[in-house]
């Protein structure tokens, strides 16, 4: 059984959405974290049109905290581009 640590107060998950009605612009990216089978961690990126099945793409990470910190890198860059969570 894993013991709890620091790790497990970031999100595993996020969802991120920008709607612009003006702009014809319905967008959204999900990002999951998951381990892998090889001991380490892959971070899981879907986006496309809100509606639509998107693109997928996996990038692997030696350790969870790398994952989770390209995680909340990809956050702060796509709220500065005005998503917010869903």
């Amino acid at each position: 059984m894993r013991e709890p640590d620091q790790l497990n107060l970031f999100p595993l998950s996020l969802r991120l959405t920008r709607i612009d009605p003006a702009r014809n612009m319905r967008r959204f990216y999900s990002l999951q974290l998951q381990p892998n089978l090889f001991g380490g961690c892959t971070l899981i990126k879907e986006w496309g049109r809100i509606g639509s099945g998107g693109s997928v793409r996996h990038e692997a990470f030696e350790h969870e905290a790398q994952a989770v910190n390209a995680l909340l890198a990809f956050e702060r860059t796509k709220r500065r581009r005005g998503y917010c969570a869903a």
